[in-house]
């Protein structure tokens, strides 16, 4: 697993994963995203109780890395937002109590990684955003945003594409709580329910086949032709307006 781009540490059950890109706003590079995948695996296989997640430097997680676009094509882009799909369901699905800490920006497929975690933590003020959509006509973690904040808030959210600040995700539950520090966050509950409870609560909680249709969403959305020029139209909009 390479070690440059996630921390991972064990203690009394608690494994805590710390996204190590913090020159890039720990973008979800292709590496980064199979670092977690097979950190999030371990966890089930290694019956850990808690599983936090946390970025290093200023920001939680600014979305997908396209740094490289240029070398992509669209059906690349489609296979490595597949990945981050099945990624977000794992940790969803997870038979374990999953943390996020969330801090400056988390936008994006960060965002989205931030809505799967049973617990979803502010450390000071943060802000995020859900630009996909309307950014470049992509459908990922859309259902699972709105059983966090409903379904009215998460279109607005989506289709607007705007920043959202600490408070407003607080308000609407994206956020549950507010933390000064990473260390204030207490201890883990002694009364959590052993994964195979866990799992039928997941179960009654879900849509049949919720999983499945996610993926089929994603797949659908990335498929359509010209992704990438989409994201390339996106990102050219999204410099021009931090240049004015």
């Amino acid at each position: 697993m390479p070690d440059t781009v996630l921390q991972i540490e064990t203690d009394a059950g608690v494994r805590r994963l710390r996204l190590d890109r913090p020159s890039s706003g720990n973008a979800l590079s292709a590496d980064l995203v199979d670092a977690l995948t097979d950190a999030v695996e371990a966890c089930f296989r290694d019956g850990v109780r808690r599983l936090v997640i946390e970025g290093a430097g200023r920001h939680f997680c600014t979305g997908v890395d396209l740094s490289a676009l240029d070398q992509e094509t669209d059906d690349s882009l489609l296979a490595r937002f597949v990945r981050i799909e099945l990624l977000l369901q794992a940790v969803y699905q997870a038979p374990f109590e999953t943390i996020a800490i969330a801090h400056g920006r988390v936008a994006g497929a960060g965002a989205d990684l931030f809505a799967a975690c049973r617990r979803r933590v502010v450390l000071g003020n943060a802000s995020f955003a859900f630009p996909g959509a309307c950014g470049f006509g992509l459908v990922l973690g859309t259902r699972r945003l709105a059983a966090r904040v409903g379904s009215d808030t998460a279109q607005a959210w989506i289709r607007s594409g705007r920043w959202i600040d600490a408070e407003e995700a607080l308000a609407a539950g994206l956020a549950q709580t507010r933390i000064d520090a990473a260390e204030n966050l207490d201890a883990p509950s002694a009364g959590l329910p052993d994964a195979f409870t866990q799992a039928l609560l997941d179960q009654a909680m879900q849509a049949p086949g919720a999983a499945d249709l996610d993926l089929a969403l994603l797949a659908r959305s990335a498929a359509r032709p010209g992704l990438k020029r989409r994201i390339q139209e996106y990102a050219a909009r999204v410099r021009a307006a931090r240049q004015q």
